[in-house]
C-alpha cells in the first residue's frame, strides 16, 4: 500500500516521510484524523529528519574528544555549580546574549565535559562550532602555514558561531603564538563566540605572553563580553576509579 509513496519520498530525498509515513497513515486512520492533520504531522517528521541530519554533520565537524551529552553530567556531585546555574547554561543564555563563556577549575573537575556538552547541545540547534585543544590548535597553525593555507584557516574560525578553546593558560607563549591568538579572537570579535576552559583566572593570563601589550588585548576580547562559572571540588574522574 505504501510502496510507491515510499519510493517517491525515497526519490525526492524527503527521508523524514519515508520513515514516518506507513507510522502516520495507520495513526490517522485509528484517531480519525482528517487530512491536514495528517499532513502537518508528516510535515514535522521531515522538519525533524531534516534538523537530526544537520545536527549530526555539525557535531561530526566540531570534532569533539568524546559524545558527550548535558543531560548525563551528574549534578549529585557538587562541583560548585547550583541547578539555576545549570539550567542557565543549558538554555544557552550566553550564547543568546553574545557572550564568551570561561569554565574555571582544576584537572578533572568537568570543564571540558561541560563545553563540550554545551557545543553539542548549540550544533543540535544549528549552530556551528569547531572544538580545539589550545595546544593542538597551534600545531594546526603551523601545519596551515606551512602547506600555505594559513588565511584560509583563520577565516574558517571566524565563520563558526562558536569555537571552543579547551585548557587554554596551561603554558606560557611565544611572541608568534599570541599573534595567532589575537588574530583569531580579532576575526571572531562580536561575530560569534568562544567557549574557554582554563585552570587559570583571567587574571593571571597576561603574564603568559611575552608582550603584555598583547596579553592585555588577547584577555580584554575574551572577558569583554562573558560569562564565568567556576567549578570546584575534587577530581570527578578520580572518584569515578575510586568507585
Amino acid at each position: 500500500m505504501y510502496q510507491g509513496i515510499k519510493e517517491l519520498t525515497h526519490s525526492m530525498r524527503l527521508f523524514g516521510i519515508h520513515r514516518a509515513v506507513e507510522r502516520r497513515c495507520e495513526e490517522a486512520l485509528a484517531a480519525n484524523l482528517h487530512p491536514t492533520e495528517l499532513v502537518r504531522l508528516i510535515l514535522e517528521d521531515e522538519k525533524q529528519a531534516r534538523q537530526e541530519a544537520v545536527a549530526k554533520r555539525l557535531v561530526s565537524r566540531a570534532k569533539f574528544r568524546s559524545n558527550l551529552v548535558l543531560e548525563e553530567w551528574n549534578q549529585t556531585y557538587d562541583r560548585g555549580i547550583s541547578k539555576a546555574k545549570f539550567k542557565e547554561l543549558a538554555a544557552l543564555n550566553f550564547f543568546h546574549k553574545k557572550q564568551n563563556l570561561i569554565l574555571l577549575g582544576s584537572t578533572g573537575v568537568g570543564k571540558t565535559y561541560l563545553a563540550s556538552s554545551l557545543g553539542e547541545r548549540l550544533c543540535h540547534q544549528g549552530h556551528t562550532t569547531s572544538f580545539y585543544s589550545v595546544n593542538l590548535l597551534f600545531e594546526e597553525v603551523a601545519a596551515e602555514k606551512a602547506a600555505g593555507r594559513y588565511l584560509k584557516f583563520i577565516k574558517k574560525l571566524k565563520k563558526v558561531a562558536v569555537l571552543i578553546l579547551d585548557d587554554f593558560a596551561l603554558r606560557n607563549y611565544s611572541h608568534d603564538e599570541a599573534n595567532v591568538f589575537l588574530e583569531v579572537l580579532e576575526e571572531r570579535y562580536q561575530k560569534g563566540i568562544c567557549i574557554i576552559t582554563s585552570q587559570v583566572s583571567p587574571e593571571g593570563w597576561k603574564s603568559l605572553f611575552e608582550d603584555p601589550v598583547i596579553g592585555e588585548a588577547i584577555t580584554d576580547r575574551i572577558i569583554n563580553p562573558s560569562a564565568t562559572v567556576p567549578l570546584k571540588g575534587e577530581s570527578y574522574r578520580k572518584k569515578l576509579s575510586n568507585d
